[in-house]
């Protein structure tokens, strides 16, 4: 019977997805992979909380990959979210992707967002990407284009301008699930007059998008997504939304430009149960009654 020390000989390929953050990177998940020294694939998609040990990629090489001699495909997406010690100290993409320099299984990307004066959140991930989920999204998305990720939730303390939209859609072309977190509307200085201006020329398509989730966004975002004018989600069936916001956006459900997107919903999920008028029917004729 092995014991939890012992080496795992015959263990060639290793894969572990935790959706849930987890504090016991350093003294469960460390241990656990020094002890499979034969691997030869090797996937991780984690989410640390907090704890001593700062992701990098000397990191990786000195703690993991040295352990395993005959490892020749690294697949990995890690995320961790830190408190801030000292905040006149910022630490950029560029400065952890520079610690990936002796790592040779393949690209290597980063990206990193601050949250106040308190936390931060970086991610380091290997190229292409393999995963399908990624959360806490800011306006600080990368030149990447993430084909395997369909399911979204972005959250940042700033607002998302059109042009963050347009940027997303291409990012993310394959995205299904789509989650917003902002109270913030966008605000646009006067010199920046001509890029509003300049938006509303632009219609962005999320062709894929079922489900988008805007219960805890402003107003400003749901009339942004269900706005023809503005955006075209052909295949949206399900919206998460405050009702009262709803009715706001779309004046009283009788705004023509909106009924477009709005036409393929089958499912309105709102905050509490109403009973639902026939003008919201004839808004979203698709609707179960």
């Amino acid at each position: 019977m092995l014991s939890f020390q012992d080496n795992l000989p015959n263990l060639k390929c290793f894969s572990l997805t935790c959706d849930k953050i987890t504090s016991q990177y350093d003294t469960t998940v460390l241990p656990l992979l020094r002890r499979m020294s034969h691997l030869e694939e090797l996937t991780l998609f984690l989410h640390i909380l907090g704890g001593s040990t700062f992701i990098s990629g000397t990191h990786l090489a000195n703690e993991i990959l040295i352990h395993m001699r005959q490892l020749h495909t690294f697949i990995f997406y890690i995320d961790s979210l830190n408190g801030i010690v000292d905040p006149a100290v910022r630490i950029s993409a560029d400065d952890i992707e520079r610690t990936f320099t002796n790592v040779k299984y393949g690209q290597v990307a980063c990206m990193v967002d601050y949250f106040g004066s308190n936390d931060m959140i970086y991610r380091v991930f290997s190229l292409p990407t393999k995963f399908n989920r990624l959360e806490r999204i800011t306006n600080n998305i990368p030149n990447i284009v993430f084909n395997s990720v369909t399911h979204l939730k972005l959250q940042d303390e700033h607002p998302f301008k059109h042009e963050f939209f347009v940027r997303l859609a291409r990012a993310f072309p394959f995205l299904k699930i789509l989650s917003i977190s902002n109270l913030r509307s966008p605000f646009w200085r006067f010199d920046e007059i001509y890029l509003r201006d300049k938006d509303l020329c632009s219609i962005i398509e999320y062709s894929h998008l079922i489900f988008l989730d805007v219960k805890n966004a402003n107003p400003y975002y749901i009339e942004h997504f269900l706005n023809e004018t503005k955006t075209h989600l052909p295949c949206l069936t399900k919206l998460t939304v405050l009702y009262e916001d709803l009715k706001q956006v779309t004046e009283n459900f009788t705004r023509e430009e909106m009924r477009r997107n709005c036409g393929g919903v089958k499912q309105l999920f709102v905050e509490r149960s109403i009973v639902c008028p026939e003008y919201i029917y004839r808004y979203f004729p698709l609707l179960s009654v």
